[in-house]
C-alpha cells in the first residue's frame, strides 16, 4: 500500500511538472512565433548600426527601439540559443520591420552591412577626391589628406613618394560606414599597385624612368586629355621635349603648383617658380599634379612615335600637333587667337 503522504508529493510532482510543461510549452509557441512573425507589414527600410564593442543587449535594446522587434529579451534568448553572441558583425545594415527576427539575426551574421558608392574621376587631384570621401559619408577630409601626406605611412604602402599624390586609383569603390581613412586610403593604393604590373614595371626600367616618374608624366597627360585617344600622341610630345631637355611648358603644373591661381592663367602665374611649374623647370616637375587612370599610365609608358613637340586646343576637346614652333604659333593665332 503506497503511503499517503508519498501519494500527495507523487500528485504535487506531478502537477509541477504538468505545469512546467505548460509553461515550456507555452514559451517554445511564443518563441517560434516571435522569431517567425515581422514586427509590422510595412516594407520601410531602417538604417540600423552596430558600433564595435557593443553588447548584445544594447544591440537587442536598439532593435527594439527602433521598431525592428517586439521584444528584446526574447531576441536575446534566440540569440543564445543559436550561439551567435560573439558572432554579431558591425557595420551599418539596411533592415526592414516586415521580416521576421530570424531574418534580422541571420543579416546580422552574414554582415550583410550596407555599403557606399564612391566613385573617384581620372585625373582629380588628392584635395577633390578627400572631399568626395567625405561626401560619400566614408571619412572626413581632413584625417584622409593628413595620411596622404604622412611619410612614415606612405612608406607602408610601398610608395617612393612625399605625398600620395598619383597613387589614389580612380575607379568605384564600396565602402560600409565604418571604414577608416586609412582603410580607404590602402585599397586605393593597393589597386594601383594591382593596375601598375610587372609588364609595366620592366616597360619603366626600359625606358629609364622611375615609377614614381612615369606616373608624374601620366598625371599631366591625364590633366591635358580632351579627347581620350589623344593621350598617345600628347605623351608622345612630352617624351620628346624631355629627350632635347625642353621644358614641357604644361598648364595643368603651373595651375597645381600656384595656390593663388584664380581661373585664369596669366603672365605672373607661369612666371612664377614652384616646384611644379614646367615653363620655369626643366623635366618632370616634383611629383604627380592628379591621379591618373590606367590609359593614362599606359600612354605614359607606350607614346606614339612622333615628331611633335608642341600642340595647341582647338577647343572642341582636341588639340593640334606641330613639330616646329613656326606651325605651332600658326596653330594658336588660328585656334586661339581667331586670326
Amino acid at each position: 500500500m503506497t503511503h499517503p503522504k508519498l501519494k500527495i508529493m507523487g500528485i504535487i510532482l506531478a502537477g509541477i511538472l504538468l505545469v512546467a510543461g505548460v509553461v515550456l510549452s507555452l514559451f517554445i509557441f511564443q518563441m517560434k512565433h516571435f522569431i517567425a512573425t515581422p514586427c509590422t507589414s510595412q516594407e520601410r527600410q531602417i538604417t540600423f548600426t552596430i558600433t564595435a564593442g557593443q553588447s548584445l543587449g544594447q544591440i537587442a535594446a536598439n532593435l527594439e527601439n527602433q521598431g525592428l522587434i517586439t521584444s528584446q529579451s526574447l531576441f536575446k534568448l534566440y540569440v543564445r540559443y543559436k550561439q551567435a553572441a560573439t558572432r554579431l558583425m558591425a557595420g551599418e545594415y539596411q533592415l526592414s520591420a516586415h521580416i521576421p527576427p530570424a531574418l534580422i539575426l541571420d543579416q546580422l551574421l552574414k554582415g550583410r552591412v550596407r555599403l557606399y558608392r564612391l566613385t573617384i574621376p581620372e585625373g582629380l587631384n588628392m584635395d577633390e577626391i578627400a572631399l568626395l570621401v567625405q561626401r560619400a559619408n566614408i571619412c572626413d577630409a581632413t584625417p584622409f589628406l593628413s595620411l596622404c601626406r604622412d611619410t612614415d605611412f606612405i612608406k607602408t604602402l610601398k610608395v617612393n613618394s612625399h605625398s600620395l599624390e598619383g597613387y589614389l586609383y580612380p575607379d568605384t569603390y564600396f565602402f560600409p560606414k565604418q571604414t577608416t581613412c586609412r582603410q580607404v586610403i590602402q585599397t586605393l593604393v593597393a589597386t594601383f599597385h594591382k593596375i601598375y604590373t610587372p609588364e609595366w614595371n620592366k616597360r619603366t626600367q626600359d625606358l629609364g624612368f622611375s615609377v614614381h616618374e612615369i606616373v608624374t608624366l601620366a598625371s599631366i597627360i591625364e590633366k591635358e586629355t580632351g579627347d581620350a585617344s589623344e593621350r598617345p600622341l600628347i605623351s608622345s610630345v612630352f617624351h620628346n621635349r624631355l629627350k632635347r631637355n625642353m621644358r614641357l611648358e604644361s598648364d595643368p603644373t603651373v595651375i597645381y603648383g600656384d595656390k593663388d591661381f584664380d581661373g585664369r592663367i596669366r603672365t605672373r602665374h607661369l612666371r612664377r617658380k614652384t616646384p611644379y611649374n614646367t615653363y620655369q623647370l626643366r623635366g618632370l616637375p616634383l611629383g604627380p599634379i592628379a591621379n591618373p587612370g590606367a590609359l593614362a599610365l599606359e600612354a605614359a609608358l607606350y607614346p606614339e612615335t612622333t615628331a611633335y613637340l608642341f600642340f595647341v586646343s582647338k577647343n572642341d576637346t582636341t588639340h593640334y600637333f606641330s613639330k616646329t614652333l613656326s606651325e605651332h604659333n600658326r596653330a594658336v593665332r588660328k585656334y586661339q587667337l581667331n586670326q
